[in-house]
């Protein structure tokens, strides 16, 4: 019962995305069932007529019914497929919206964490492999549905035939054949169950190897440059050699295990299949029913052994599939951790917002290394805030938690004087206009991505452009905001350069127009001239609102009232940049050295 209500607690929440799906296929599946079971019928019928001698218009009567009953049936099935074609693309649609809106409504820190990024991965790759998750449950419902209409249809027609045995008299014989009958579906059933769960162990080796294969192929650029200048193709090619030599073992040991664990099933429907013709040819000899009935009784019993094979055959793929649809499951129970908060950010006119970090360290999930350790540091508005440090020293992490994207492990951060915890997330989210050095821009046309939005301000926009230095390409783009980035929807996308792109992302910042705009280091794309170049414009743009930049280049940092500096996740000082120079033992002014050295040596060459 267990492993059932795995799979019937997918297939509600799978069912809850589109509930005429389902219905749609259960009609389908009846009227394609319904067809074979009325032409047994009809052909039986006809041929008892033509051998007992009925008149001629008796029997065409009859042909004229099985014409008029096979188009009727034919239309409908054909309505009913288009109905379920049409219900499987709603469900296909809602399955990905669903997983999309599941994604974006986990907190950042749980997309983050490693565990849940490998469990959505599992769930994609999975259904790269034979379709496992929920598509097999919907394939299984349908091979379901298709055997339990044989197996009800059957039994339902075959009634008939027992009725009329029982009115030719008791048979030892025919007791002893539908005993024997009985008891080989039994066999069969309770051997299928136990075959089942060692397939089931099989596949699951074999999905392994074949996530491996996925895997390795999404991880390999094979047109990339690296692959033909250092000749990784010989490497790429054994690695690859090597997982296709275990995904053919295992596949040659699991077909030869189904095959092997397949005969004893098959053996016990043989003689279930025999004894069954035996009984219905021992009543026709006995005058049970005339010589045209053994046609649609047998048929009958065709239909219902093929409905049983496919019910255990379904009950064998839901056993092979728990696995996958536990995966599936996990990712969906999964729930937010982080404090909403419920209180309303004020919306101040003069902006002014000021905010502190008290005692605060900070873990990334799975980690028991500090990111940060005991920051202490408060700003004020309109001030601006350079954050310097080597790579890994907790810059960006600073950065996150200031967004909420994370929550601190130890100590908090208060805006006038409030936990920002207790702020509402969604607003206290829209204080921040953030460029990250990881941004992204989508395939969507231009207007869309410096707007965020589905509408926007074409003013605005061209005028946030043009302020980063975008004014000379948006000029030579034709549908100017309408013009779409990239080319994975549209031929007549425009691609961009990484520099093109960061101005882009810069603009995003920029339309939002929020009291704190943070550059992650944005511009690492671009030249140390352009840089200072894009900083010092954004030193006018941004006006009297709060501005963080974070860069490797000190030099771009020069004009901002205070510099933070960070060294392993600790702040180590904190002062202007003439301030920070002064201190010849800081690590400001070892960055600063190391970084002025190098320009003084290439201008040394340059001139020698």
């Amino acid at each position: 019962m267990r492993k059932m209500s795995v799979t019937g607690r997918a297939f509600r929440v799978y069912n809850a995305l589109n509930r005429k799906y389902f219905p749609a296929v259960v009609l389908r599946t009846f009227f394609d069932k319904l067809s074979p079971f009325f032409n047994l019928w009809i052909s039986a019928e006809i041929v008892t007529g033509l051998y007992e001698g009925w008149e001629r218009d008796r029997v065409f009567l009859l042909v004229a019914i099985a014409l008029a009953g096979n188009l009727v049936i034919r239309v409908m099935a054909a309505l009913l497929t288009r109905a379920v074609n049409t219900q499987q693309r709603i469900l296909d649609d809602n399955q990905a919206a669903a997983f999309v809106a599941q994604t974006l409504s986990l907190d950042y820190a749980k997309l983050e964490d490693p565990e849940i990024r490998t469990l959505r991965r599992k769930i994609m790759e999975n259904a790269c492999i034979n379709s496992y998750g929920v598509v097999y449950m919907r394939n299984n419902f349908r091979n379901a549905v298709d055997g339990l209409f044989d197996v009800l249809l059957s039994l339902l027609f075959f009634g008939e035939m027992l009725s009329l045995a029982s009115n030719a008299g008791i048979s030892l014989l025919g007791i002893i054949l539908i005993a024997g009958m009985l008891l080989c579906m039994a066999g069969s059933f309770i051997y299928t169950q136990h075959s089942g769960k060692k397939l089931a162990l099989s596949m699951e080796k074999l999905g392994d190897v074949l996530l491996k294969e996925n895997r390795f192929s999404n991880g390999f650029d094979l047109s990339g440059q690296d692959v033909r200048m250092y000749r990784q193709m010989e490497k790429v090619s054994a690695l690859q050699n090597k997982l296709a030599k275990d995904h053919r073992r295992l596949f040659k040991e699991v077909n030869t295990t189904r095959y092997l664990l397949g005969l004893p099933a098959r053996f016990l429907q043989w003689l279930t299949t025999l004894c069954s013709y035996l009984v219905v040819c021992l009543y026709c000899v006995l005058g049970a029913f005339p010589v045209g009935s053994v046609i649609k009784y047998t048929g009958y019993l065709n239909r219902f052994f093929g409905g049983i094979g496919n019910l255990m055959h379904g009950m064998e793929s839901i056993l092979e599939n728990e696995p996958y649809l536990k995966v599936y499951l996990e990712y969906f129970d999964l729930e937010n951790d982080m404090y909403q908060g419920s209180l309303a950010v004020e919306k101040r006119s003069d902006k002014k917002y000021e905010i502190e970090f008290s005692n605060v360290s900070f873990k990334y999930p799975g980690s028991e290394a500090y990111a940060l350790k005991d920051v202490n540091l408060s700003f004020n508005v309109g001030e601006r805030l350079a954050v310097v440090g080597m790579n890994g020293s907790g810059k960006t992490t600073f950065i996150k938690l200031m967004c909420r994207l994370y929550d601190p492990s130890e100590g908090e951060i208060r805006m006038n004087d409030f936990n920002i915890r207790k702020y509402d997330y969604r607003e206290y989210l829209d204080l921040f206009s953030v460029v990250f050095q990881d941004y992204k821009l989508l395939s969507l046309p231009l207007g869309n991505n410096v707007s965020s939005a589905a509408v926007w301000d074409a003013e605005k926009a061209e005028s946030c452009l043009r302020e980063v230095g975008f004014g000379e390409r948006f000029a030579e783009m034709p549908k100017g905001l309408d013009t779409p980035l990239y080319k994975n929807f549209d031929d007549e996308g425009v691609n961009v350069s990484g520099g093109e792109a960061q101005k882009i992302a810069l603009a995003r910042a920029l339309y939002k127009d929020a009291p704190f705009i943070i550059l992650d280091e944005p511009t690492a794309a671009l030249d140390p001239i352009a840089e200072a170049e894009i900083y010092a414009k954004f030193d006018e743009i941004v006006g009297d609102k709060t501005a963080i930049y974070i860069s490797h280049r000190l030099s771009s940092c020069r004009f901002c009232d205070k510099i933070v500096v960070f060294d392993e996740g600790r702040i180590v000082q904190v002062g202007s940049h003439e301030e920070l120079l002064c201190d010849t033992d800081g690590k400001y002014y070892e960055l600063w050295n190391a970084q002025a050295q190098y320009y003084t040596d290439k201008k040394e060459v340059s001139g020698a």
